[in-house]
């Protein structure tokens, strides 16, 4: 039997940051492709870092050129696609999970050209009844999401919009205007992947962030420790782990376990 969400889309991610503000650490949202290593162990994956704590998470779905991704998250999509995953397979993967009782938000994260050729205002309200909170389209600049936000908007679904340590102040202010649910921060320039360190000027890179805007600022691109998490839990909202996650899914369950673990013990002790 489905659980009832309190909320959903927009309000669900407000409600997901308040509780993890209250709890004095950043909110957790793990990224997973779906249809790796197969769709049924890709599920099982979400399952498994829900029930350990996660916050939220962002659903991947696989597209043959994934541009900001690394050498990682591409292998990964890759045996996605073929293994059959299509962008009506990753909603019925959301459909299936809220069905087993997950309730944490899930967004969809995945590149223009597919949710495109599925139909903008199709795939939005197609998302939203399958049970997704918001949109990340990593390709997609606020210039050009006319379409995507106008959907999200009628949806009451968030559309998230990056910033990199190359942006500007106006385009900080041009994102902080049209970006809904949260603002995706970039670490580093270059694609995504683990890394050993963050880079030093992080901390000047948030303040300059919050000087423009309040809204939660979710930290993504190369964490995959818990030292990593650590030290980010303190200066975000909120941070996104996927290329450790991924690797660690390429070797079974229970490493996403043993690593899911390790980062919510990391930002709640």
């Amino acid at each position: 039997m489905t659980k009832t969400r309190e909320r959903q889309g927009i309000s669900a991610l407000a409600a997901m940051f308040a509780r993890a503000k209250a709890q004095g650490r950043a909110a957790f949202l793990p990224y997973f492709p779906i249809g790796y290593p197969t769709y049924d162990a890709s599920l099982e994956a979400v399952k498994a870092m829900a029930a350990l704590g996660a916050d939220g998470f962002e659903v991947g779905i696989p597209f043959s050129d994934p541009i900001a991704d690394g050498p990682t998250i591409q292998a990964a999509t890759q045996i996605a696609l073929e293994n059959g995953t299509t962008v009506r397979k990753c909603l019925d993967a959301v459909k299936m999970l809220r069905d087993k009782g997950l309730t944490q938000p899930m967004l969809m994260m995945g590149y223009a050209n597919p949710l495109v050729a599925y139909g903008t205002d199709r795939f939005v309200r197609d998302a939203r009844a399958a049970g997704a909170d918001g949109l990340i389209v990593p390709d997609l600049p606020p210039e050009e999401a006319a379409m995507f936000a106008d959907s999200c908007a009628r949806e009451d679904m968030a559309l998230v919009f990056m910033l990199a340590p190359t942006s500007n102040d106006q385009r900080i202010d041009l994102v902080t205007q049209h970006v809904t649910g949260f603002i995706y921060v970039v670490s580093l320039t270059g694609i995504t992947g683990a890394r050993r360190e963050l880079p030093a000027y992080l901390k000047d890179f948030i303040a300059r962030l919050r000087a423009h805007t309040d809204k939660p600022l979710v930290l993504g691109f190369g964490i995959s420790t818990a030292e990593h998490v650590r030290e980010v839990s303190q200066l975000t909202d909120g941070f996104i782990v996927g290329s450790a996650l991924v690797r660690a899914g390429g070797e079974g369950l229970e490493a996403v376990r043993e690593l899911t673990g390790s980062m919510v013990e990391a930002i709640r002790n």
